[in-house]
């Protein structure tokens, strides 16, 4: 992302734009947060949290602004927020394209991404911004093992793809049949970038700013340094040299690796761990199991926010939930899929729910 949290998008190495470039642990559970209402400008929204960080939940963000006939379909799927406050989400079997484009007060700008649609609906998944000289690029990973990643600049042009003949022939990682979907992308402090196959053969695959190979990291497994769904992961350079961490989804844990791709040290105690943001001291989780958490410098949990163990019984049975609209309750996530800050300590979340929901979370 770009330039200091402080200005427009405070996210020097934090999560959604980007300037120029072992021992297991448990992150304990606090108690629950209290959720009450406001009734600011006639609405009453939830407010959930504590302390510093008690935030406004504002549901449905940007949805009422919509044009005719779009939609985010199965699902919202990713989020990043460019230099000017643009919000970009992407979404799964919506139309049209896989991106919509929102100003800072949800008014709709644009609908982009059209390369990424299998069929007649969207393959949206992980979407990620960084300035490289005086431009920012889109890195954009379609929830389709048919479609290649791709980096497009913020007009929707294509600047070039990645497919999959390419990657294997790269990395030596995909043998016939091997599966390959990848999630997100995250980038180094060098100019280069991380690729993750999430949903297909575990593997993280490092470029250098040039966009050669260097090395593939993880591969499947329970192991330190392996994944099962390596769906996010961001740079942290909050406490010494930067380091990829890495949101390892099915084996319930966050997992942090040297620039070399040595692993460095895990972080367990996480429900289901979708991906990662990081602003000044804080870092940010969606967790798909209806919580966010946010971890200060030690990677002490300061608050799950959203978090109702009752609540999670019911949205969890079966999935049904994510299908069930009118059983939503206020102050409450069903499945978290993306998460980031914007300049103003906000969060913008994206859910992995049908319709789509985006909630902004304004902080009080």
């Amino acid at each position: 992302m770009l330039s200091n949290k402080s200005s427009v998008l405070r996210r020097h190495a934090n999560r959604r734009t980007f300037l120029g470039v072992a021992g297991l642990t448990s992150a304990a559970a606090l108690p629950l947060p209290a959720i009450h209402a406001s009734d600011k400008s006639g609405t009453k929204n939830a407010i959930i949290g504590e302390g510093e960080h008690t935030y406004e939940c504002i549901h449905d963000w940007g949805m009422a602004n919509l044009p005719k006939g779009a939609s985010y379909g199965n699902a919202s799927h990713g989020v990043t927020i460019d230099s000017e406050g643009l919000i970009y989400i992407t979404h799964n079997q919506g139309n049209p394209g896989s991106i919509f484009v929102f100003e800072p007060d949800g008014t709709f700008v644009k609908n982009m991404g059209a390369f990424h649609v299998a069929g007649k609906t969207s393959r949206g998944h992980g979407i990620d911004l960084r300035k490289e000289g005086n431009e920012e690029f889109i890195y954009l990973a379609a929830s389709d093992s048919k479609l290649g990643f791709a980096k497009l600049n913020l007009n929707g042009e294509v600047v070039w793809r990645k497919e999959l003949e390419q990657l294997a022939e790269e990395t030596g990682k995909y043998p016939k049949g091997a599966r390959y979907r990848p999630t997100n992308t995250s980038f180094a402090p060098d100019g280069g970038y991380f690729l993750g196959d999430g949903y297909g053969s575990n593997w993280i695959h490092q470029y250098d700013k040039e966009d050669n190979y260097v090395r593939s990291i993880g591969g499947s497994g329970k192991a330190d340094g392996q994944f099962q769904t390596p769906h996010g992961q961001w740079l942290d350079n909050r406490d010494g040299p930067p380091k990829l961490v890495v949101a390892d989804r099915a084996n319930k844990r966050l997992q942090w690796f040297d620039m070399a791709g040595k692993h460095l040290k895990t972080l367990g105690g996480f429900l289901f761990p979708a991906d990662i943001d990081v602003q000044d001291d804080l870092m940010l989780v969606p967790d798909l199991h209806c919580r966010i958490t946010i971890l200060d410098k030690e990677n002490n949990v300061i608050v799950h926010l959203g978090d109702n163990a009752a609540w999670r019984e019911v949205a969890l049975k079966g999935f049904k939930m994510r299908g069930q609209r009118p059983k939503w309750e206020a102050g409450k996530f069903v499945h978290p899929h993306d998460a980031c800050f914007d300049q103003d300590g906000n969060i913008f979340v994206t859910e992995w729910v049908k319709t789509g929901r985006v909630t902004k979370l304004r902080k009080v």
